[in-house]
C-alpha cells in the first residue's frame, strides 16, 4: 500500500508552530469549541502568535462563538488562513459555507487530510485545534496525523461526560500521547466526581470554570466574551498552568 504525500506535508506545514494544543472532549455539549476559540483569543492577548484551526467537520462552530464574517484564505502554495480578531483562522466552513457537510467515514477523514495538507501557518508560537468528537477512527486519525500534538481535555462534572473522557484519556495514555491536563467545564456545584475520575490517570486537573447563564448572550461577540467570568476564569487558568507556556519563553 502506498503511503499519502500528503502525510509528510503535514509536517512540514506545521514545523514553524512551537507548541500545537489539541482541544479534546469526546462528547457534544460541553463546550470543548468554547474552551478551543477563548483559548486562542486569550494566549493572542497575551501576545502570542495564535491560530485556530477547527476540525470538526459535521458540525463546526468557533466561526459563530467568535462572530467571524470577514476574511478568506488566500492561495499561495496551498492556503494560507485569514486574520481574525488577532489569529490565524482557518475551518471547513470556508469551503462549504453554512450548509452541512456531506461526508462520512473515510471521506472525512480525507477532507481532513486535505485541510491539514493544504494550509500554511507559517511561524506561531501556539496553534490550537478544535478536534473532531468522539472517540473513533476520526479523532484517530488526526491524533495520529498531529504528531506534536498536546492534549488539552475538556469535561463537566456529568458522570456521563465523564465515562467518555476516561476513554479518552485512557486513549492518549495508550498512545503515549503528552496531556496537558483536564478543565472542567459548566460547574454547578462542589462535586468530588471530576478529581475521582481523574486520579487513575495521574492527570492534573487545571482548574474549573463555573456555568455563566450569560454566556449565550456573548456568543459571536469577542469583546464581549472576553468580559465574561469564563474568560477571566480561562485567563487565571493559562497563567497559572505551565502546560500553556513557550519552553523558553518569548
Amino acid at each position: 500500500m502506498m503511503l499519502d504525500p500528503r502525510l509528510s506535508i503535514i509536517d512540514t506545514r506545521l514545523a514553524g508552530i512551537k507548541r500545537l494544543i489539541a482541544v479534546s472532549g469526546g462528547k457534544g455539549g460541553i463546550g470543548k469549541s468554547v474552551i478551543a476559540s477563548m483559548l486562542a483569543v486569550t494566549l493572542s492577548r497575551l501576545g502570542y502568535r495564535v491560530g485556530l484551526l477547527d476540525l470538526d467537520l459535521s458540525a463546526p462552530s468557533t466561526h459563530v462563538i467568535l462572530g467571524v464574517a470577514d476574511g478568506y484564505p488566500k492561495e499561495e502554495k496551498g492556503i494560507v488562513p485569514p486574520e481574525v480578531h488577532g489569529i490565524a483562522y482557518m475551518s471547513i466552513v470556508y469551503f462549504t459555507g453554512d450548509e452541512p457537510t456531506p461526508l462520512r467515514g473515510t471521506d472525512i477523514s480525507n477532507a481532513l487530510l486535505e485541510l491539514l495538507a493544504i494550509t500554511q501557518w507559517g511561524s506561531l508560537d501556539f496553534l490550537i485545534v478544535d478536534m473532531p468528537p468522539g472517540i473513533g477512527d476520526i479523532a484517530m486519525d488526526v491524533i495520529r496525523w498531529l504528531k506534536k500534538a498536546e492534549f488539552l481535555v475538556v469535561t463537566t462534572a456529568s458522570r456521563v461526560a465523564l465515562e467518555t473522557v476516561k476513554k479518552v484519556l485512557k486513549m492518549l495514555r495508550e498512545l503515549h500521547r503528552p496531556i496537558i491536563g483536564v478543565i472542567e467545564n459548566m460547574k454547578l456545584r462542589e462535586s468530588p466526581v471530576v478529581n475521582e475520575a481523574l486520579n487513575e490517570f495521574e492527570v492534573p486537573l487545571l482548574g474549573a470554570i463555573t456555568f455563566d447563564k450569560t454566556l449565550e448572550d456573548s456568543i459571536g461577540d469577542v469583546d464581549r466574551l472576553l468580559r465574561s467570568e469564563v474568560a477571566a476564569r480561562l485567563h487565571e487558568i493559562v497563567l497559572n498552568t505551565s502546560g500553556f507556556k513557550l519552553e523558553h519563553g518569548r
